[in-house]
């Protein structure tokens, strides 16, 4: 029965585990399933779980389910109206392995604002986080069976609290405080022009305004700047805007690490370059912000941390417990650009 199978093209069941173990199937699944409260003699679990290497036998998510008596899966609704980013790559592959340790299987779907009811049915998640969910979409998860949903924007979800507050403000504040270190007063915001930012960066946006509020600062002047693809000319304007100005802004705060490199690539139109003719700093902290010339001056969001944070949230929902304080996720990486 090597091989995974108890026979040739069948997947091994829990009856030839036990079989192989010669144990009881309840065994099987008090061994494999860490059933609490049970004593299973230490050689008899050594050999079931022996038994079920040689097979290489795991649970069905049925068989979890029903032995946990819920399911194991956590959804993470991916929004198609945020690109891929490095940062959110990162987030995505540390939440699986974080989620793993837990106990927990990380599933990611594309969202589009409509619950997808054949989804919820076909892995009957125990918990969703998602970017942004209606009510109603919220509604139907629970009647779905979902116990733990989390809207990373719902101004009543504390995780969305955490992220819009402390790690987004967090953001703007080591913007703002990193570049009046350097002595610029009058900032700028390098926005992303790609619409499906459009809600992050007025998030982002309305951070800096409070924190430049918080120094006496005027608020940031927010300009558009085209991503890659576009060219260097719009963001170029953008340039000469800023520094057109009376008076001109002398440091800009940019969205992510795309909108950093296309306002270097605006100075080079120019003939200028930071950071003596304009400070620039970013966010994220990508291997292009690194191998930028000069090298950007970041914030960098700690993926790993955070995506503690959301399995630390979510454990804590499924055992009722309250959703811990978020940690502080932000740092500057200090490089050339301020």
């Amino acid at each position: 029965m090597a091989g995974g199978t108890a026979r040739s093209g069948r997947r091994a069941t829990s009856a030839d585990v036990a079989r192989e173990a010669g144990v009881s199937r309840s065994t099987v699944s008090f061994v494999l399933n860490g059933t609490k409260g049970q004593t299973i003699p230490e050689p008899t679990r050594q050999r079931v779980l022996e038994a079920a290497a040689r097979l290489r036998y795991a649970p069905s998510a049925e068989a979890r389910t029903l032995s946990r008596g819920r399911s194991d899966v956590v959804l993470l609704y991916q929004p198609p109206q945020l690109p891929m980013t490095a940062d959110m790559g990162a987030l995505v592959e540390f939440l699986a392995a974080e989620f793993a340790e837990a106990g927990l299987t990380a599933v990611t779907h594309p969202w589009s604002r409509k619950p997808d009811g054949d989804v919820l049915t076909a892995i009957t998640p125990v918990a969703v986080i998602a970017w942004d969910l209606p009510d109603d979409a919220v509604t139907a998860m629970r009647h779905n069976g979902v116990r733990a949903v989390i809207s990373l924007t719902a101004e009543s979800d504390p995780v969305a609290q955490w992220i819009w507050g402390t790690r987004e403000n967090g953001i703007a504040r080591l913007q703002v405080e990193r570049l009046l270190s350097a002595g610029h007063r009058r900032l700028g915001y390098a926005r992303p022009h790609d619409a499906r930012l459009a809600e992050a960066s007025e998030m982002r946006l309305k951070a800096l305004r409070q924190a430049c509020a918080a120094h006496g600062l005027p608020a940031p002047v927010a300009v558009s700047i085209p991503g890659d693809g576009e060219g260097a000319r719009p963001a170029a304007d953008a340039v000469a805007a800023w520094r057109e100005l009376v008076p001109a802004v002398t440091g800009v705060c940019a969205h992510d690490d795309v909108a950093a490199l296309s306002v270097l690539a605006g100075l080079r139109e120019h003939g200028l370059a930071a950071p003596a003719d304009l400070a620039v700093i970013g966010a994220g902290d990508s291997p292009a912000a690194r191998l930028a010339v000069p090298p950007l001056t970041m914030v960098a969001v700690d993926m790993l941390v955070t995506a503690r944070h959301l399995v630390a949230a979510v454990t804590s929902l499924l055992d009722g417990r309250p959703v811990p304080a978020g940690p502080e996720v932000t740092q500057v990486i200090e490089r050339h650009s301020v």
